[in-house]
């Protein structure tokens, strides 16, 4: 595979975070995967994807990473939500320590297996273990019980399952499971 780089998007990467969420959103276990839809992506306008992109690459209350192939081609992304004690996270919980959460996180079919994953991992990890006010204890993320292959993968950076699950909006005989990783 030729060589990629782990970079936070930039503001002006809006058009590249629409495409290539778009494509995420039509792989075929998009729905094991994703909250939202291709088609209720696709109708956004513009300006909830450039919304997206800045409040990405500030990286106040989120980050998102990209896999970059040399020729500019986007192979894969992960993004990162910091979630603070007693502040209800998008997901409706409320963390009783400060944590972030890795969601959108997507490789293309062509970049499956050759580690992509894990190097978006890592710089995932790595910006959440630099959060310093106050320090992230733990990250997590959330994968469906029909998602070995994502789960496998978590699995080898080190998430486990702590035991929580929800269920699925829509889905009432499907649930997703907690994994998370603790500061060492």
């Amino acid at each position: 595979m030729k060589q990629t780089t782990i970079r936070s998007v930039r503001q002006e990467d809006w058009i590249k975070i629409k495409a290539l969420r778009l494509d995420a959103l039509r792989d075929p276990i998009a729905h094991l995967a994703f909250l939202d839809t291709y088609e209720q992506a696709v109708a956004r306008p513009d300006d909830f994807w450039q919304g997206r992109a800045a409040g990405a690459a500030e990286g106040k209350t989120s980050r998102q990473f990209v896999a970059e192939a040399a020729d500019g081609h986007w192979l894969g992304m992960a993004t990162v939500l910091v979630e603070r004690p007693g502040v209800e996270t998008f997901f409706g919980d409320v963390p009783e320590v400060p944590q972030t959460h890795i969601v959108g996180v997507f490789v293309r079919p062509e970049a499956r297996g050759t580690g992509l994953a894990e190097e978006l991992f890592q710089a995932a990890l790595g910006w959440s273990w630099s959060l310093t006010e106050p320090p992230v204890e733990r990250v997590r993320l959330f994968v469906h019980q029909d998602n070995a292959r994502a789960e496998a993968m978590y699995g080898k950076v080190g998430f486990k399952r702590t035991g929580l699950s929800v269920p699925i909006a829509g889905q009432p005989t499907c649930r997703d499971n907690e994994l998370a990783l603790l500061r060492s």
